[in-house]
């Protein structure tokens, strides 16, 4: 899929991962890149420098995600890749509270949701479209010191999952974005155990999911130590989660991490 002469929206546009997604999509042509985040100051800023347009958006409100899309198709006649990129995350083990893991639900899982639905079913009698889900390695993999990121990207990758097998064979694309620590406002100290393969640029990261849009590739790796993590996984999971235990207990302790 090429970027050039599309209209893309992105959520969670106006910082970290998403304003990197937003700046490369437009230096590679976009026809209209729609910035849209619930820091709607931000989002302005983002647009105003690539001549794109800010919408604020709460993902965690349907009637948001409703409005962006109709917004979007009634200006442009279309949407052709939409990003659906917001995300929080809470550090915690079973104690977290109840009300975090509403939110970091209705924002990591449920809000793709409500982006499939808003989209999908135009795309699809249109001929086509193109839908780009933001999970994690903790989704493929787990998330040390937090259990309610590990879960909540989980469940977006079975969602990207079987939102291709569903309607992959009615010209809707689907690519599942699995990074690593990226620095944005989530890593801002350090990344954790995430970034033991280093803390990549979100320039480096668009850079990846252009060329893994090009390539047409579901699942987008931008650290490709994770594809040694998962195929290790699924070969010993016994040996995989002893593993983890070790990082995990090093990464608690402080101790120095290694690969």
């Amino acid at each position: 899929m090429e970027v050039k002469d599309k209209v893309v929206v992105v959520t969670g546009g106006a910082s970290g991962i998403g304003e990197g997604l937003c700046r490369r999509f437009s230096r590679e042509g976009a026809k209209k890149v729609i910035v849209a985040d619930v820091n709607e100051a931000r989002a302005r800023i983002v647009a105003t420098e690539i001549n794109g347009l800010a919408m604020p958006c709460d993902v965690r409100n349907e009637e948001d995600i409703m409005r962006l899309v109709n917004f979007t198709e009634d200006k442009f006649g279309l949407i052709d890749l939409f990003c659906s990129n917001a995300g929080i995350i809470f550090i915690g083990d079973l104690g977290v509270k109840n009300e975090d893991w509403q939110r970091i639900w209705e924002i990591n899982v449920l809000a793709h949701v409500f982006v499939a639905r808003a989209v999908i079913p135009g795309m699809i009698k249109r001929g086509g479209g193109a839908l780009l889900v933001t999970a994690s390695a903790a989704g493929l993999l787990s998330q040390i010191g937090s259990l309610p990121y590990s879960v909540t990207k989980h469940a977006a990758v079975g969602l990207a999952e079987n939102i291709s097998i569903t309607y992959g064979d009615q010209g809707i694309k689907v690519f599942l974005l699995c990074p690593q620590a990226v620095r944005s406002e989530m890593t801002k100290q350090g990344g954790g155990v995430a970034a033991v393969d280093g803390l990549m640029e979100p320039e480096q990261l668009a850079d990846e999911v252009i060329n893994g849009l090009k390539r047409e590739e579901f699942l987008i790796l931008p650290h490709p130590e994770v594809k040694i993590y998962m195929q290790r996984k699924v070969t010993d999971y016994d040996r995989w989660l002893l593993g983890m235990r070790r990082l995990q207990a090093r990464f608690m302790t402080g101790a120095p991490l290694k690969k």
